[in-house]
């Protein structure tokens, strides 16, 4: 892994535009519970029941409540030393976009500017009908209206069966396209269309890097794989660029 980490360093310092994807691994290290795997949400919940619009329609009260238990296990845990490095990264370096499937929203609490978020965000609502947009000041304890059109407000997240936000995943592609390294940290590279995107680096010549404690659908296509955590592996690269950046 050492000389995984050593080109790694290089290549960031050399990079002109960078991309990062983030996925559930990143949030799982900031102690909240992922989706998929033995342990994940999935396992115990019927996801058409409590991340779709069928379900919401058919029974609020449960569907908000779960959400308002994701919200409050988000409120309770914050962002681990791997988000504030990718932060810092960001400051440092002449372009670094950061692209996530999380819905936490510690990249932003982090100080992560122009998050792209694939999959809405968990702190953020909007109206089920007439999709009107409401930020945190909705609290969700219990059911809210529209002051619009009286709908019911939801979270402002991506269910099953709904588009990704065009507009953000279009930047994403367009991010992908444009950037010489995709660093792909704690995202199982199964959900499309974002486990697309280092691929379509790659064949625009990208070099593309693996952070993950685990083997993924990626690992064996990515030009580097560094295997370990993100708030472990982070700082350590952020240390080292930075002390290579000083020197030049």
């Amino acid at each position: 892994m050492t000389d995984n980490l050593e080109i790694l360093f290089q290549k960031i310092t050399h990079a002109s535009k960078i991309v990062i994807l983030t996925g559930a691994g990143m949030s799982a290290e900031s102690g909240l519970q992922t989706f998929r795997g033995a342990k994940g949400f999935w396992s115990k919940h019927n996801p058409m029941e409590l991340a779709s619009k069928e379900g919401f329609t058919k029974d609020p009260e449960l569907v908000w409540k779960w959400y308002q238990e994701r919200y409050n296990n988000v409120e309770h845990n914050k962002p681990h030393e791997g988000h504030f490095a990718i932060t810092a990264l960001q400051e440092m370096l002449q372009e670094l976009t950061v692209i996530t499937q999380n819905v936490d929203g510690y990249h932003q609490q982090s100080g992560t500017k122009d998050v792209l978020e694939l999959h809405g965000s968990i702190v953020k609502f909007k109206c089920l009908d007439c999709d009107r947009k409401y930020n945190e000041a909705i609290i969700p304890d219990v059911l809210n209206n529209c002051n619009h059109c009286n709908g019911l407000i939801r979270p402002d997240v991506v269910w099953f069966g709904e588009q990704l936000p065009h507009n953000t995943l279009k930047e994403a592609e367009e991010k992908t396209l444009q950037c010489d390294l995709f660093m792909s940290i704690g995202t199982s590279s199964e959900v499309y269309p974002a486990a697309g995107l280092p691929l379509l680096a790659q064949q625009k010549g990208a070099t593309v890097v693996e952070i993950n404690p685990y083997e993924t659908a990626l690992s064996n296509k990515a030009d580097i794989v560094i295997r370990g955590l993100a708030k472990e592996i982070l700082p350590t690269v952020l240390r080292n660029v930075k002390n290579k950046i000083q020197r030049n």
